[in-house]
């Protein structure tokens, strides 16, 4: 009976299953086939490890440059442990940042994420990326920043004084210092020195952890970062309450965060404060800093241009009592060659070479496919350095920028709804500190400095070692 019973659901299980694929058969017969659009060409490189490898060690605009040559320009590579689809046409970078964006969302590694924190605007699209980039703007408009001029002056003044004692400084790191205090101007004003100490000391900490290996394994850089971010919880948190208790109304950024009510009496928490007020110190410092080193070594370079910039600094440092009278919004903004200068040198150093997206739905783009969940890089560099675009590329010459560029061919604050909302403020101070500069002072390169390195973002080697002094 036993023997009988078990015969008897075997054969009722072959039944089923031989059933079961008879019919799956059939559908699939009776299923017209749907046309699909195939992934673009390019190497998946190793396994794992994918191309990231070839990336980090060589030279971006070989690599890339190679790829397009190869490949056109899209084609698909595997870097960070993520699929990807590389766009190097000013028509994909806008595809994807303006006109399809909805079809794109930003996308960062959870350990970078965590380290900033997740509410942070750039993480976000929608409402709330919306609300918090308009709060933003708002600190950051031209008749606020403009007020920021005699302490932005007060905090260049300071650090070109403490590098003119002769010893050798690694450049970018001391503007990072500078970028990072007028990071701080900008989001919390006038802040007291304790404050801002403390702040500094664990913001840096957590600097160096964030592109480290994420480990959280006592002693590592990232869980010594993952510590100084709790910290920095605790000091925005009694930044906040002394505010709060003092029934402050500033009109930096952080007072805009803490003055936000909408129609339902919703406020902005003081987590979201945080994250959003750590997000905004990360997007000024590296990438500012980045420049105005690569701005001192191509005015280094070509000393003739360097005498073009000092000359038209010196005509407003006259009129302005040989430095007796502060700098004024006006001459701030007729300073048209280092202009000129600071734009030809975000095109070359091209400091952020590509930004990642990931495709929340399968798109088709210029006949090919991009699949839900692969990262999407438009290619800023590739764009930049397109001969087609700007002849010569490779050559510094801040002539050219006295035509406007074609649309979406120059975007090194990138494009669309995520563009980078500050980059008003980061003009401004590049201009005051190159004005203290070369009104003041003269600085030399130590040693040949012609190579590049990644800190994560390109500088020149060793940070461009140099010595300043009156």
């Amino acid at each position: 009976m036993e023997i009988a019973s078990i015969l008897a659901n075997v054969c009722l299980f072959l039944c089923s299953f031989l059933s079961y694929h008879f019919l799956k058969k059939k559908k699939k017969k009776n299923r017209i086939p749907k046309q699909r659009a195939k992934l673009p060409p390019g190497s998946m490189g190793w396994p794992c490890v994918g191309e990231t490898l070839q990336l980090y060690t060589q030279d971006p605009n070989v690599f890339f440059a190679a790829k397009r040559k190869r490949y056109g320009e899209v084609f698909k590579s595997h870097i960070l442990g993520c699929p990807c689809v590389m766009l190097a046409s000013p028509e994909g970078a806008r595809f994807v940042l303006v006109t399809h964006a909805h079809l794109f969302k930003p996308t960062y590694p959870k350990s970078k994420e965590k380290m900033i924190g997740p509410s942070a605007l750039f993480f976000h699209q929608g409402d709330y990326h919306n609300l918090l980039r308009r709060l933003l703007q708002s600190s950051l408009s031209p008749g606020k920043i403009r007020k920021l001029i005699p302490s932005m002056e007060s905090v260049a003044i300071s650090a070109l004084e403490s590098w003119s004692s002769g010893h050798i400084i690694n450049t970018y790191h001391e503007m990072k210092k500078f970028s990072f205090d007028v990071g701080i101007l900008s989001i919390f004003g006038h802040l007291d020195s304790n404050h801002r100490q403390t702040l500094s000391d664990n913001y840096h900490i957590v600097d160096k952890g964030y592109n480290s290996f994420p480990t959280k394994l006592p002693g590592t850089a990232y869980y010594k970062a993952l510590l100084a971010r709790e910290r920095l919880n605790q000091i925005l948190s009694e930044i906040i309450c002394e505010r709060k208790e003092k029934r402050l109304q500033e009109e930096d950024f952080l007072g805009h965060l803490l003055n936000f009510k909408n129609e339902k009496g919703e406020i902005i928490t003081e987590d979201q404060i945080a994250d959003n007020i750590i997000g905004v110190l990360f997007a000024a410092q590296d990438t500012t800093a980045s420049v105005l080193t690569w701005i001192l070594k191509y005015l280094h370079d070509d000393q003739k241009l360097l005498e073009a910039v000092k000359a038209e600094h010196m005509e407003i440092y006259e009129a302005n009592e040989r430095g007796k009278k502060p700098l004024t919004w006006a001459q701030t903004r007729s300073m048209p060659l280092t202009y000129k200068v600071i734009l030809e040198s975000l095109r070359v150093a091209s400091i952020i070479s590509f930004t990642f997206r990931e495709a929340v739905v399968d798109v088709e783009y210029n006949g090919y496919l991009i699949p839900k969940g692969w990262k999407v890089l438009p290619m800023f560099r590739n764009i930049h350095h397109n001969p087609e675009f700007f002849p010569y590329p490779h050559i510094f010459d801040p002539s050219r920028f006295e035509v406007a560029p074609k649309p979406h061919t120059f975007m090194p604050f990138g494009n669309g709804v995520h563009a980078c909302p500050g980059n008003n403020v980061a003009k401004l101070e590049i201009l005051v500190l190159i004005h203290h500069i070369v009104t003041k002072f003269r600085w030399e390169v130590v040693g040949s400095q012609n190579g590049i390195q990644y800190d994560p973002f390109p500088v020149p080697q060793q940070g461009l070692p140099a010595r300043f002094w009156r």
